[in-house]
């Protein structure tokens, strides 16, 4: 395979919100069977990658508190993609512009990775397979195989299955994170496993009921006008239990006016409101970026987008 002369690119990196969180139980391999939405926002990571003559894969990054050893998904991406080329001289100078905070329930380290294997494969001309992509992204983690094509999905089995969402969602999004945390997504999910499912579950036919039901309902099934509409995210009940900031910010922002829905994001500590549109979303942030501030939080406003790893 030839590889391009030194060339450089660059790739957005987004980040996720869970508009639907469910867990049927756990499963026999060790994951949980997962029925949810998600749903690309307009917060990004950037990541530059350069070819380098050395055959390695160097990382940085602008983020201190980013480990950028082999254990980093970027590392373990590149990793992936030099091994199925079979061309040991393959190496890459990459830097990480990092945007989305880390520990956050917003998947950019997934996102990073998906972006890592997308960004390669053209860096180093390599035309891999769609088919070949996204199958070193489910190696990678749960949450990565969505940021292959992003959007808005359903994500079933343990995040692996995914299905299309024609969302046409326009809604606008405030994002609220107390920086002083971080809250690991593998602990979460097992004190929700010890706690709420103590045998294996092996039940077809309620997979496939929960499935059929999330594709019936989306999430936007309901008349919102008079009332708000419930996210489910079934971590939240263990999070919102040990996280005074989660608890804070869920209540600052339920009442926030126009917000018509708002939950934490996967396993936390980010937690968002929605509204009808970018528009009225950045009205409400403008008006309360000092509070949110005052109380201890980063806060961000941000609209739906309906793709998801970008090469600039």
């Amino acid at each position: 395979m030839s590889v391009l002369p030194t060339t450089k690119i660059c790739v957005k990196s987004p980040a996720k919100i869970n508009l639907h969180l469910e867990i049927i139980g756990k499963r026999e391999d060790g994951y949980h069977e997962l029925a949810m939405i998600m749903q690309n926002i307009d917060l990004y990571d950037y990541i530059e990658f350069e070819n380098n003559q050395i055959g390695e894969i160097e990382l940085n990054s602008d983020n201190k508190d980013l480990s950028l050893n082999d254990d980093n998904l970027i590392i373990k991406a590149a990793n992936y993609i030099k091994e199925v080329s079979k061309n040991k001289k393959l190496g890459a100078n990459i830097f990480l512009k990092k945007n989305i905070p880390i520990g956050a329930g917003l998947a950019g380290g997934s996102s990073n990775a998906a972006a890592t294997l997308i960004g390669l494969n053209k860096l180093w001309n390599l035309k891999l397979e769609y088919e070949t992509i996204f199958s070193l992204s489910a190696k990678l983690g749960s949450d990565v195989p969505f940021f292959i094509n992003g959007g808005s999905q359903f994500c079933f089995g343990r995040g692996e299955i995914l299905e299309k969402y024609n969302s046409k969602f326009e809604y606008g999004v405030i994002l609220l994170k107390n920086p002083e945390i971080s809250i690991s997504t593998a602990e979460t999910y097992k004190k929700y496993s010890k706690e709420f499912c103590s045998k294996y579950y092996t039940e077809s036919n309620k997979t496939n009921a929960i499935r059929n039901i999330l594709r019936k309902n989306g999430f936007n099934n309901q008349n919102f006008s008079d009332e708000m509409i419930r996210v489910k995210n079934d971590l939240q009940v263990i999070v919102e239990k040990e996280n005074h900031s989660v608890r804070k910010a869920l209540y600052l922002l339920s009442n926030l006016q126009n917000c018509f829905s708002f939950s934490m994001s996967g396993s936390g500590p980010t937690c968002f409101a929605l509204f009808k549109d970018i528009s009225n979303a950045t009205e409400v942030f403008e008006q309360n970026h000092k509070m949110f501030n005052n109380n201890g939080f980063e806060a961000w406003v941000c609209k739906l987008i309906n793709s998801g790893i970008t090469i600039l």
